[in-house]
Protein backbone atom coordinates (compact mmCIF):
# COMPACT_ATOMS: atom_id res chain seq x y z
CA UNK A 1 0.00 0.00 0.00
CA UNK A 2 1.16 3.54 -0.75
CA UNK A 3 3.25 4.71 2.20
CA UNK A 4 2.19 8.28 1.44
CA UNK A 5 -1.29 7.52 2.71
CA UNK A 6 -1.35 8.30 6.42
CA UNK A 7 -2.86 5.93 8.93
CA UNK A 8 -5.30 8.66 9.96
CA UNK A 9 -6.55 9.01 6.38
CA UNK A 10 -6.77 5.28 5.99
CA UNK A 11 -9.02 4.89 9.01
CA UNK A 12 -11.45 7.66 7.99
CA UNK A 13 -14.50 6.10 6.26
CA UNK A 14 -14.85 7.19 2.67
CA UNK A 15 -17.75 4.85 1.84
CA UNK A 16 -20.33 3.41 4.22
CA UNK A 17 -23.30 1.13 3.80
CA UNK A 18 -25.82 1.05 6.62
CA UNK A 19 -28.57 -1.51 6.86
CA UNK A 20 -28.89 -2.23 3.14
CA UNK A 21 -31.88 -4.43 2.27
CA UNK A 22 -32.63 -5.52 -1.28
CA UNK A 23 -35.22 -7.93 -2.67
CA UNK A 24 -36.09 -9.22 -6.09
CA UNK A 25 -39.80 -9.91 -5.74
CA UNK A 26 -40.26 -12.28 -2.78
CA UNK A 27 -36.56 -13.20 -2.67
CA UNK A 28 -34.53 -11.24 -0.10
CA UNK A 29 -31.06 -10.85 -1.59
CA UNK A 30 -29.50 -8.44 0.92
CA UNK A 31 -30.64 -8.58 4.53
CA UNK A 32 -29.12 -5.67 6.40
CA UNK A 33 -25.59 -5.07 5.07
CA UNK A 34 -23.34 -2.77 7.13
CA UNK A 35 -19.88 -2.00 5.81
CA UNK A 36 -17.42 0.83 6.31
CA UNK A 37 -14.50 1.35 3.91
CA UNK A 38 -11.55 3.59 4.74
CA UNK A 39 -9.55 5.63 2.25
CA UNK A 40 -7.00 3.46 0.41
CA UNK A 41 -8.55 0.24 1.73
CA UNK A 42 -8.70 -2.75 -0.59
CA UNK A 43 -11.66 -4.89 0.47
CA UNK A 44 -12.12 -8.31 -1.11
CA UNK A 45 -15.70 -9.58 -1.01
CA UNK A 46 -15.99 -13.36 -1.23
CA UNK A 47 -18.75 -15.90 -0.83
CA UNK A 48 -20.75 -18.54 -2.68
CA UNK A 49 -22.63 -17.75 -5.86
CA UNK A 50 -26.00 -16.14 -5.19
CA UNK A 51 -25.10 -14.71 -1.79
CA UNK A 52 -25.61 -11.08 -2.92
CA UNK A 53 -22.05 -9.89 -3.59
CA UNK A 54 -22.62 -8.36 -7.03
CA UNK A 55 -26.02 -6.97 -6.05
CA UNK A 56 -24.41 -5.20 -3.10
CA UNK A 57 -21.88 -3.48 -5.36
CA UNK A 58 -24.63 -2.40 -7.73
CA UNK A 59 -26.57 -0.89 -4.84
CA UNK A 60 -23.55 1.14 -3.74
CA UNK A 61 -23.46 3.14 -6.97
CA UNK A 62 -27.22 3.02 -7.58
CA UNK A 63 -27.28 0.65 -10.52
CA UNK A 64 -29.81 -1.19 -8.35
CA UNK A 65 -32.19 0.58 -6.03
CA UNK A 66 -32.63 -0.92 -2.59
CA UNK A 67 -35.61 -0.91 -0.25
CA UNK A 68 -34.03 0.08 3.08
CA UNK A 69 -30.79 1.53 4.41
CA UNK A 70 -28.48 4.25 3.22
CA UNK A 71 -25.12 4.82 1.55
CA UNK A 72 -22.71 7.53 2.68
CA UNK A 73 -19.77 8.95 0.75
CA UNK A 74 -17.23 11.02 2.70
CA UNK A 75 -19.73 11.19 5.56
CA UNK A 76 -22.58 12.53 3.42
CA UNK A 77 -25.73 10.52 2.72
CA UNK A 78 -25.83 10.02 -1.05
CA UNK A 79 -28.69 7.53 -1.31
CA UNK A 80 -31.43 6.01 0.81
CA UNK A 81 -33.68 3.00 0.42
CA UNK A 82 -37.07 3.38 -1.22
CA UNK A 83 -40.00 1.12 -2.11
CA UNK A 84 -39.60 -1.08 -5.16
CA UNK A 85 -42.37 0.78 -6.99
CA UNK A 86 -40.76 4.19 -6.35
CA UNK A 87 -40.52 6.45 -9.43
CA UNK A 88 -37.32 8.45 -9.32
CA UNK A 89 -37.55 12.20 -9.77
CA UNK A 90 -35.25 14.11 -12.08
CA UNK A 91 -33.32 15.34 -9.02
CA UNK A 92 -32.87 11.76 -7.77
CA UNK A 93 -31.67 10.64 -11.19
CA UNK A 94 -29.15 13.49 -11.24
CA UNK A 95 -28.00 12.47 -7.76
CA UNK A 96 -27.45 8.91 -9.01
CA UNK A 97 -25.30 10.21 -11.87
CA UNK A 98 -23.30 12.28 -9.38
CA UNK A 99 -22.73 9.22 -7.18
CA UNK A 100 -21.47 7.24 -10.18
CA UNK A 101 -18.93 9.97 -10.93
CA UNK A 102 -17.37 9.32 -7.53
CA UNK A 103 -18.00 5.58 -7.18
CA UNK A 104 -16.73 3.92 -10.35
CA UNK A 105 -17.46 0.37 -11.40
CA UNK A 106 -15.79 -2.26 -13.55
CA UNK A 107 -18.11 -5.09 -14.57
CA UNK A 108 -17.76 -8.81 -15.28
CA UNK A 109 -18.49 -8.00 -18.92
CA UNK A 110 -16.52 -5.15 -20.39
CA UNK A 111 -19.35 -2.98 -21.80
CA UNK A 112 -17.02 -1.12 -24.17
CA UNK A 113 -18.66 0.84 -26.98
CA UNK A 114 -17.99 -1.27 -30.11
CA UNK A 115 -18.25 1.67 -32.53
CA UNK A 116 -15.50 3.65 -30.75
CA UNK A 117 -11.76 3.05 -30.56
CA UNK A 118 -10.14 2.10 -27.28
CA UNK A 119 -8.96 5.70 -26.83
CA UNK A 120 -12.41 7.10 -27.56
CA UNK A 121 -13.97 4.69 -25.05
CA UNK A 122 -11.70 5.99 -22.30
CA UNK A 123 -12.27 9.61 -23.32
CA UNK A 124 -16.07 9.33 -23.17
CA UNK A 125 -16.52 10.00 -19.47
CA UNK A 126 -14.07 12.89 -19.22
CA UNK A 127 -15.56 14.51 -22.33
CA UNK A 128 -19.28 14.07 -21.73
CA UNK A 129 -19.55 13.83 -17.94
CA UNK A 130 -16.60 15.83 -16.64
CA UNK A 131 -16.89 18.25 -19.60
CA UNK A 132 -13.16 18.32 -20.27
CA UNK A 133 -11.82 19.71 -23.51
CA UNK A 134 -10.70 17.39 -26.30
CA UNK A 135 -6.96 17.66 -25.64
CA UNK A 136 -7.27 17.42 -21.86
CA UNK A 137 -9.52 14.38 -22.13
CA UNK A 138 -7.15 12.76 -24.61
CA UNK A 139 -4.17 13.35 -22.33
CA UNK A 140 -6.04 11.87 -19.37
CA UNK A 141 -7.09 8.84 -21.42
CA UNK A 142 -3.50 8.30 -22.57
CA UNK A 143 -2.29 8.41 -18.97
CA UNK A 144 -4.84 5.80 -17.89
CA UNK A 145 -4.16 3.51 -20.85
CA UNK A 146 -0.47 3.65 -20.10
CA UNK A 147 -1.23 2.86 -16.46
CA UNK A 148 -2.93 -0.39 -17.45
CA UNK A 149 -0.28 -1.21 -20.09
CA UNK A 150 -2.55 -0.71 -23.09
CA UNK A 151 -1.49 2.48 -24.83
CA UNK A 152 -0.26 0.64 -27.92
CA UNK A 153 -3.86 -0.50 -28.52
CA UNK A 154 -5.38 2.99 -28.34
CA UNK A 155 -6.37 3.22 -32.06
CA UNK A 156 -7.92 -0.27 -32.13
CA UNK A 157 -11.56 -1.31 -32.11
CA UNK A 158 -12.48 -3.17 -28.90
CA UNK A 159 -13.46 -6.29 -30.87
CA UNK A 160 -9.85 -6.75 -31.96
CA UNK A 161 -8.61 -7.00 -28.36
CA UNK A 162 -8.34 -10.09 -26.21
CA UNK A 163 -10.66 -10.43 -23.25
CA UNK A 164 -7.92 -9.40 -20.85
CA UNK A 165 -7.09 -6.34 -22.94
CA UNK A 166 -10.75 -5.34 -23.10
CA UNK A 167 -11.02 -5.61 -19.33
CA UNK A 168 -7.92 -3.48 -18.87
CA UNK A 169 -9.47 -0.90 -21.21
CA UNK A 170 -12.61 -0.96 -19.05
CA UNK A 171 -10.48 -0.37 -15.95
CA UNK A 172 -8.76 2.57 -17.68
CA UNK A 173 -12.18 3.99 -18.57
CA UNK A 174 -13.30 3.81 -14.94
CA UNK A 175 -10.05 5.36 -13.69
CA UNK A 176 -10.36 8.26 -16.14
CA UNK A 177 -13.28 9.53 -14.05
CA UNK A 178 -10.93 9.84 -11.06
CA UNK A 179 -13.36 8.03 -8.73
CA UNK A 180 -13.04 8.16 -4.95
CA UNK A 181 -13.83 4.44 -4.82
CA UNK A 182 -13.52 1.76 -7.50
CA UNK A 183 -15.90 -1.21 -7.43
CA UNK A 184 -14.73 -4.32 -9.29
CA UNK A 185 -17.35 -7.00 -9.88
CA UNK A 186 -15.67 -10.33 -10.62
CA UNK A 187 -13.56 -8.68 -13.29
CA UNK A 188 -11.77 -11.94 -14.20
CA UNK A 189 -14.76 -14.30 -14.25
CA UNK A 190 -14.99 -14.32 -18.07
CA UNK A 191 -11.23 -14.70 -18.64
CA UNK A 192 -8.86 -17.61 -19.06
CA UNK A 193 -5.95 -18.06 -16.59
CA UNK A 194 -3.43 -16.06 -18.64
CA UNK A 195 -5.80 -13.11 -19.08
CA UNK A 196 -6.81 -13.36 -15.41
CA UNK A 197 -3.17 -12.95 -14.41
CA UNK A 198 -2.69 -9.80 -16.51
CA UNK A 199 -5.86 -8.14 -15.17
CA UNK A 200 -5.12 -9.00 -11.53
CA UNK A 201 -1.62 -7.56 -12.01
CA UNK A 202 -3.24 -4.23 -12.89
CA UNK A 203 -5.57 -4.43 -9.86
CA UNK A 204 -2.63 -5.17 -7.57
CA UNK A 205 -0.72 -2.18 -8.97
CA UNK A 206 -3.72 0.06 -8.31
CA UNK A 207 -3.85 -1.27 -4.74
CA UNK A 208 -0.17 -0.40 -4.32
CA UNK A 209 -0.97 3.15 -5.47
CA UNK A 210 -3.51 3.52 -2.65
CA UNK A 211 -6.70 3.46 -4.73
CA UNK A 212 -9.73 2.57 -2.62
CA UNK A 213 -11.34 -0.58 -4.00
CA UNK A 214 -14.06 -3.09 -3.26
CA UNK A 215 -13.37 -6.23 -5.27
CA UNK A 216 -15.85 -9.09 -5.60
CA UNK A 217 -13.65 -12.04 -6.42
CA UNK A 218 -13.45 -15.81 -6.59
CA UNK A 219 -9.64 -15.65 -6.62
CA UNK A 220 -8.59 -16.57 -3.09
CA UNK A 221 -4.90 -15.91 -3.79
CA UNK A 222 -5.80 -12.33 -4.71
CA UNK A 223 -7.95 -11.95 -1.58
CA UNK A 224 -5.20 -13.33 0.62
CA UNK A 225 -2.26 -11.47 -0.89
CA UNK A 226 -3.67 -8.07 -1.90
CA UNK A 227 -6.69 -7.20 0.27
CA UNK A 228 -6.41 -5.24 3.50
CA UNK A 229 -9.69 -6.82 4.58
CA UNK A 230 -11.78 -9.77 3.46
CA UNK A 231 -15.58 -9.74 3.73
CA UNK A 232 -17.33 -13.09 3.57
CA UNK A 233 -20.99 -12.95 2.52
CA UNK A 234 -23.51 -15.73 2.92
CA UNK A 235 -27.28 -15.71 2.38
CA UNK A 236 -27.46 -11.95 1.94
CA UNK A 237 -25.52 -10.98 5.07
CA UNK A 238 -21.90 -10.35 6.00
CA UNK A 239 -21.15 -13.50 7.95
CA UNK A 240 -17.52 -12.63 8.74
CA UNK A 241 -14.91 -9.99 8.02
CA UNK A 242 -11.35 -9.30 9.02
CA UNK A 243 -7.78 -9.43 7.80
CA UNK A 244 -6.94 -12.17 5.31
CA UNK A 245 -5.07 -13.99 8.06
CA UNK A 246 -8.09 -13.83 10.35
CA UNK A 247 -10.53 -15.05 7.70
CA UNK A 248 -8.42 -17.76 6.08
CA UNK A 249 -6.11 -19.00 8.82
CA UNK A 250 -6.95 -17.94 12.35
CA UNK A 251 -10.72 -18.10 12.73
CA UNK A 252 -12.47 -19.35 9.58
CA UNK A 253 -16.15 -20.01 10.23
CA UNK A 254 -17.73 -23.32 9.22
CA UNK A 255 -19.31 -21.50 6.26
CA UNK A 256 -15.93 -20.18 5.13
CA UNK A 257 -14.36 -23.62 5.44
CA UNK A 258 -17.13 -25.14 3.31
CA UNK A 259 -16.74 -22.35 0.76
CA UNK A 260 -12.96 -22.75 0.53
CA UNK A 261 -13.26 -26.51 0.03
CA UNK A 262 -15.09 -25.87 -3.26
CA UNK A 263 -13.32 -22.68 -4.37
CA UNK A 264 -10.03 -22.97 -6.30
CA UNK A 265 -7.29 -20.74 -4.94
CA UNK A 266 -6.79 -18.87 -8.20
CA UNK A 267 -10.46 -18.67 -9.13
CA UNK A 268 -9.97 -20.33 -12.49
CA UNK A 269 -11.78 -23.59 -11.84
CA UNK A 270 -15.42 -24.33 -12.58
Amino acid sequence: MDQGVTETAKTAPILEARGIHKSFGPKKVLRGIDLSVATADVVAIIGPNGCGKSTFLRCLNLLEHYEAGRVLLKGEVVSEGCPEEHHFTRAEQEQARLVRRHVGMVFQRFHLFPHLTVLQNVMCGPRHVLRLGEQEARGLAETMLRKVGLWEKHPCDPATLSGGQQQRAAIARALAMNPDVLLCDEVTSALDPVMTTEVLKVIRELADEGITMLVVTHDMDFARDTADRVVYMEDGVIAAQGTPEHIFDERPTPGIRRFLEHEPANGTGT
